[in-house]
């Protein structure tokens, strides 16, 4: 099972972040996204290394140069952790932390960290777990040693590290326990989709980049009580709620997993059944903080992880939150509203942008039903909802959410 407790929490771990520039990506950029997921998990940032090469030095990522600076800056500042903004090997991390003498973990085993620590349902610390294991075997003989030598820490919550050290096969025997286990689990999530989707649920996901305010957006919309912080990855686990449209239809609103550049392929294969919620949804509503600089660099990240997702049919709503903070002339459409969550600003033209993009699931109608008709409207309570009869000289005045098979019919008795 993964330990969602901090040891020593009081003491924040201090550390010195390292990376290398090869031109792929924007490395300043990547290295301020490490800087706040090493202070989600708890760390003090105390230097940053930041190398321009070609390519990755095979044996120690950065050159010769720069690893005895890094080492020069732990020493004098007394770092006891380096986090590498890029994927090590097992002889990668042997190599830095025989130089260094210090804890040295990547960007991956920093994410995984921060999600052992945020996992809250079986499913979540099942995953988690799950994505662990895989990651750490083939590195096992670089990091057993450092797991030994230095005990607990950040990069290290999660199963036993003993076992992780010594038992490779207890570990295939693990992973393909939990790969069943979370078998299990999607199948009970599958049937749960196609039972909404066979009630005409209509569900509307939350996706959006990290800490873009998803959770705060869920929590204004239904009072959820969804943990909303301003950190990487505060939400882990999903959860729904339902919200009233006015259009009178409900809407079972899902949030879910933050996501994040350079997100490694095996998170998301682990978190694949969380982030399917939203290939599963009527409505996708893309939550970006637009406040933030890089906004539209991190819209892009969302929308080419949702396309892998197979998710490219769906209807997109683009939610820009946090628009007190900046003064903009985005314009508004049917494909894009303004609002602030923490306010409810904007809520009422979001709402009603989600009733118009929607499927047609459901009509509110006023009808006139003569009084040998009136038991129509035990078919619609049946399938909709009523919301009040009048009995009148004429007939029953009914006011009520239709359903799409009932429309047809109730469009002769409509007022």
């Amino acid at each position: 099972m993964t330990e969602n407790i901090i040891k020593n929490d009081e003491i924040r771990a201090r550390a010195i972040l390292a990376g290398v520039d090869c031109g792929e990506y924007d490395a300043e950029s990547s290295m301020n996204e490490l800087e706040e997921l090493a202070k989600t998990a708890g760390a003090q940032t105390v230097a940053r290394v930041l190398q321009k090469r070609p390519s990755p030095e095979p044996a120690t990522v950065l050159g010769e140069g720069k690893v005895d600076e890094l080492k020069e800056l732990a020493e004098k500042l007394e770092a006891d952790l380096a986090v590498f903004d890029c994927e090590l090997t097992a002889s990668q991390i042997r190599n830095i932390e025989d130089i260094l003498n210090i804890r040295v973990i990547d960007r991956t085993m920093l994410i995984l960290d921060i999600f052992a620590g945020r996992a809250v349902s079986n499913e979540g610390k099942l995953q988690v777990e799950l994505a662990q294991l895989k990651y750490r075997l083939p590195r096992l003989a670089g990091i057993g040693t450092s797991l030994s030598r230095l005990g607990g820490g950040i990069g290290t919550r999660g199963p036993g590290e003993t076992k992780l050290e010594t038992d490779r096969r207890h570990i295939r025997n693990r992973i393909t326990k939990l790969e069943e286990n979370l078998k299990e689990l999607e199948k009970r999530r599958d049937f749960s989709r196609s039972r909404r989707k066979k009630d005409n649920v209509l569900t509307a996901a939350i996706v959006g980049y990290t800490n873009a305010g998803k959770s705060t957006l869920l929590n204004s919309l239904t009072g959820a009580g969804v943990l909303a912080e301003d950190k990487l990855f505060a939400t882990l686990d999903p959860t729904s709620r339902g919200v009233l449209l006015p259009d009178g239809r409900t809407v079972l609103v899902i949030d879910t997993v933050g996501l994040i550049r350079r997100l490694p392929h095996n998170l998301v294969e682990a978190f694949k059944s969380t982030l399917e919620e939203a290939a599963s949804a009527d409505i996708i509503l893309h939550v970006c903080d637009i406040s933030d600089p890089e906004a539209a660099e991190k819209a892009q990240t969302t929308q080419t992880l949702l396309a892998e997702l197979g998710c490219g049919e769906i209807p997109v709503l683009n939610v820009l939150n946090k628009c007190d903070l900046v003064e903009n002339n985005i314009p508004e459409d049917e494909d894009t509203v303004k609002i602030c969550a923490k306010s409810g600003e904007g809520f009422d033209k979001l709402l009603a942008a989600v009733a118009k993009k929607l499927p047609e699931s459901s009509r509110r109608m006023t009808l006139l039903l003569p009084y040998e008709k009136a038991g129509f409207t035990a078919k619609i309570r049946e399938r909709g909802k009523v919301f009040s009869e009048e009995y009148t000289d004429k007939g029953v005045k009914v006011d009520a959410l239709v359903d799409v098979l009932l429309i047809k019919e109730a469009e002769e008795y409509k007022l």
